[in-house]
């Protein structure tokens, strides 16, 4: 018979997986300090070794740090899929730029209608909060705040898409793009005209989210990165003519 004894998991084991599923479900978030020792052992019902072993074996396989006298973190995994001579390649060419839009567009557009099926009203009251804080710093004209809001607003909707294959991958580019590989989104947030309109697109995002609209949305999000990828174009001929300009300035002064 193919049937076998029931083996009793190791405590440890099942904190391993405990934590590996907060991990790839995007809850614990690379970076992210663990709570100490006997504060995790607490809650988790587990003797400290117990923990101590988990936490060795997730150190082992990479998916967490220790920092010394600091404690045990998540291991900053994302854009471990592209080289550095990669992430310097794509830093030097607008087609990469361009490409990177045009895969959020296909992608975004995909979560914000998969959020609109999938989300639980918990995901869909934190994607008003984050609006919410959005428009309370449009009106304090912080564009550093502003685009840091677009990012957790944006994030917000593809963990609300439920799908961690999607959730990684996105985080991966939209730390790229933290990194200023493509671009500074403050670069959007600060051009003129663009702010209320920017907000006005995050806006219509989040109506069609609250009302499961997954066309509505998925159009919403296509529309409104569209959008940044026209200001952004704009952005890079602007700068063209500035220097064309700068050369005719020098030139006219040493005449």
């Amino acid at each position: 018979m193919p049937f076998q004894k029931i083996q009793s998991e190791k405590l440890s084991t099942s904190v391993v997986r405990q934590i590996e599923s907060l991990i790839l479900r995007g809850i614990l978030r690379p970076g992210e300090r663990l709570p100490a020792e006997r504060d995790m052992a607490e809650r988790m019902g587990v003797s400290r070794p117990s923990l101590r072993d988990a936490l060795a074996e997730l150190e082992n396989r990479d998916l967490l740090a220790t920092r010394p006298g600091s404690g045990v973190y998540v291991a900053e995994v994302l854009g471990s899929a592209f080289s550095k001579p990669l992430l310097a390649l794509f830093a030097s060419h607008d087609e990469a730029l361009f490409d990177y839009l045009a895969f959020r567009r296909d992608l975004e557009g995909l979560a914000a209608e998969r959020a609109a099926r999938m989300a639980s009203d918990t995901d869909l009251s934190i994607i008003a909060t984050v609006l919410g804080r959005m428009e309370a710093a449009h009106d304090k004209r912080n564009a550093e705040v502003e685009s840091r809001l677009d990012a957790e607003f944006h994030l917000a909707i593809i963990e609300a898409s439920h799908n961690v294959i999607m959730v990684h991958m996105m985080r991966s580019m939209f730390e790229m793009l933290r990194q200023g590989v493509f671009y500074n989104r403050q670069i959007v947030f600060n051009r003129r005209n663009t702010r209320s309109a920017l907000l006005d697109q995050h806006r219509a995002i989040n109506t069609a989210l609250q009302a499961r609209d997954p066309e509505a949305a998925r159009a919403a999000v296509c529309a409104h990165l569209e959008f940044v990828e026209s200001a952004l174009r704009e952005h890079r001929q602007v700068e063209a003519n500035e220097a064309v300009a700068r050369l005719r300035l020098s030139h006219e002064k040493a005449k």
